[in-house]
């Protein structure tokens, strides 16, 4: 009986020591990866209180983007705008891609959840071959569990590289909704007063007769206009931003055709190959062929009810 109860008691305690042997070491392991998250989370604060796009070389990018523990989704873009690169579009897009980052910064919502950061490829070439990447600009979202799954780079070919865009983007990878702010632009204003203007001053000049505002034609015109403008794609390119044409994500242009042919070189780079997106050039395509169609009606009808002579009646 004694030496059953003595075994016990030799049991008990080497359960309570093995506990303690693991569990505290787990608990200091604990404490230092909250005391290196806190320090990685102050650092990212600290240099996007300075600039809301961090610049990292690979040695920030490993540390801080891909070394765990991490509770925040870092969204970079890889990018070349050293001017002997040549890359075009990727100055345009870190445009964009600034915007989109001062909006987040000063916004009411700014939290430490998501930050944005650049890499650019002659700081950080290391991080380009590491990721097997060979082109830019390119926008990777790292989330803040795991690695990057297919979704988290950014469609630039099909969604265009405008702020409104990439933050959609983002709320659909990340759930942070972030509302663009641009820098006021004057030029709208102007242009649009100085056609009213204009308009203003036809008026006063033709005050004596008002007969011109009860054309019919001039309404008409402006009328088919309006439709065709709208019938061909213009209001989905002013929301969804769209880029012109296919271009060459390294120096801007558009792609030539290899074979140079016409038919493929338009069709690969002017008509987009998805259903869901489009180019705006498809949508200047196609308000060419309405407005060809339309004027071919109208002279259709005038030539049958007009009283001109017979050739011009053939030739309309």
């Amino acid at each position: 009986m004694a030496a059953r109860w003595w075994f016990c008691c030799v049991s008990a305690n080497m359960a309570v020591a093995l506990l303690l042997s693991y569990g505290v070491p787990s608990a200091s392991a604990q404490r230092k990866k909250e005391m290196v998250l806190s320090e990685k989370v102050s650092q990212l604060m600290e240099w996007t209180n300075k600039r809301p796009v961090i610049r990292m070389n690979g040695d920030k990018f490993r540390r801080l983007v891909k070394a765990p523990p991490r509770n925040y989704s870092v969204i970079v873009m890889f990018t070349a705008l050293q001017l002997h690169r040549q890359c075009v579009v990727c100055k345009q897009a870190d445009e964009e891609f600034q915007i989109l980052a001062n909006s987040w910064r000063y916004s009411s919502a700014f939290t430490n959840r998501i930050f944005f950061a650049m890499v650019d490829f002659d700081e950080g070439s290391d991080v380009f071959q590491m990721l097997n990447m060979n082109s830019a600009p390119t926008f990777i979202n790292f989330p803040a569990k795991g690695k990057p799954k297919r979704g988290d780079t950014y469609e630039l070919q099909v969604r265009g590289f405008s702020a409104e865009q990439i933050a959609r983007w983002i709320a659909d990878r990340t759930d942070v909704n972030i509302r663009v702010i641009r820098p006021p632009n004057y030029a709208g204003p102007l242009m649009l007063g100085l056609l009213l203007a204009v308009i203003g001053g036809l008026v006063y000049l033709r005050r004596s007769n008002m007969e011109f505002l009860f054309n019919k034609t001039g309404w008409a015109f402006a009328a088919l206009c309006f439709v065709l403008a709208m019938t061909s794609g213009q209001m989905w390119n002013h929301i969804r931003g769209p880029p012109y044409a296919h271009k060459n994500p390294h120096t801007g242009h558009v792609f030539i055709d290899e074979c140079h042919r016409p038919n493929a070189y338009i069709h690969q780079n002017y008509i987009h190959g998805s259903s869901q997106a489009q180019f705006v050039a498809e949508t200047h395509i196609v308000l060419l062929f309405n407005g060809g169609v339309t004027l071919g009606m109208v002279l259709l009808c005038e030539a049958a009810t007009s009283d001109m002579d017979i050739g011009k009646r053939k030739t309309f």
